[in-house]
C-alpha cells in the first residue's frame, strides 16, 4: 500500500486544491514561484519563523540549520519571512545541506537567494521573491517547528504541502487522508475525460455540466 507521502507526490497542486474546495477547506497559496529545478515536491512540513534582527534573543545557530538537522528524508522545510526586510531567508549552502539530508525542498514566504546554486545542487527552492541581500545583521530565527503563516494560510509543523509550477498548497495533518481520497477521485475523473477526448469526443461533450458540478460530488 502506498504511503501518505507517496500518494501526495502523485498529485499536483491543482488536484489537491480542488479536493480542498470540495471539502470546504483552505490551503492554496498563490504567488510563490518555483525558482530552481522543474520538479514538483510534496511532503511533511518542518517550519521556520524569522524576525528582524533588532537585538532580541534569538537562536544561536545560523537560521535554517536546526530545521535541516531535524528534518527526515522527504520532508519539506517551510520558512516564514514576512518582516518586510529585503533579506534572504534561504541560500545556497542551506540548499546543499538540505539536499544531503534528503530534504525534498524548501518553500519560503519571502525572499531567497543563490538561485543559481539551488539549480546547481538540483534542490527545489520555491519563494515569494529573490534577492542578493544576506540575512546577516538583518534577520534572526525565532523558532523551528512552530506555527507560521504562508499567504493567508496557517501552517503547523507536521502538516503537509505540495508545490509545483502552479501553486503551493498546504493540508492540515488531521485532514490529509480525506483530502488525498478526494484528490485521487478528481484525478481519476480527469483522466477519464482525457481518454474520452483522445477517443474523439468533442470538448463540449467532455466538459459538460458534470464538470462544473464535479466538486459538489454530482
Amino acid at each position: 500500500m502506498a504511503s501518505t507521502i507517496e500518494r501526495l507526490n502523485a498529485l499536483d497542486a491543482c488536484a489537491v486544491s480542488d479536493a480542498l474546495d470540495k471539502l470546504g477547506l483552505q490551503g492554496a497559496v498563490s504567488g510563490i514561484q518555483r525558482l530552481s529545478t522543474d520538479r514538483r515536491i510534496g511532503g511533511r512540513v518542518v517550519t521556520v519563523k524569522l524576525a528582524p534582527d533588532d537585538g532580541r534573543p534569538a537562536a544561536s545557530r545560523h537560521l535554517g540549520t536546526t530545521a535541516i538537522e531535524r528534518a527526515r528524508p522527504g520532508d519539506v522545510i517551510v520558512v516564514e519571512q514576512r518582516t518586510g526586510v529585503d533579506a534572504a531567508a534561504w541560500g545556497g549552502t542551506l540548499s546543499l545541506g538540505a539536499k544531503l539530508r534528503g530534504v525534498a525542498g524548501v518553500v519560503v514566504e519571502g525572499p531567497a537567494r543563490d538561485v543559481d546554486e539551488g539549480r546547481l545542487h538540483d534542490f527545489p527552492v520555491f519563494a515569494r521573491a529573490h534577492t542578493a541581500r544576506t540575512a546577516r545583521g538583518r534577520l534572526v530565527e525565532v523558532g523551528t517547528d512552530v506555527p507560521i503563516t504562508v499567504g493567508d494560510i496557517a501552517v503547523s509543523p507536521g502538516d503537509y504541502v505540495v508545490a509545483d509550477g502552479t501553486a503551493v498548497v498546504f493540508v492540515a495533518a488531521g485532514e490529509i487522508e480525506r483530502v488525498l481520497e478526494a484528490a485521487e477521485a478528481i484525478v481519476g475523473r480527469e483522466k477519464d475525460m482525457a481518454e474520452r477526448l483522445r477517443a474523439g469526443e468533442s470538448i463540449g461533450q467532455v466538459m459538460d455540466k458534470r464538470y462544473e458540478t464535479m466538486l459538489k460530488g454530482q
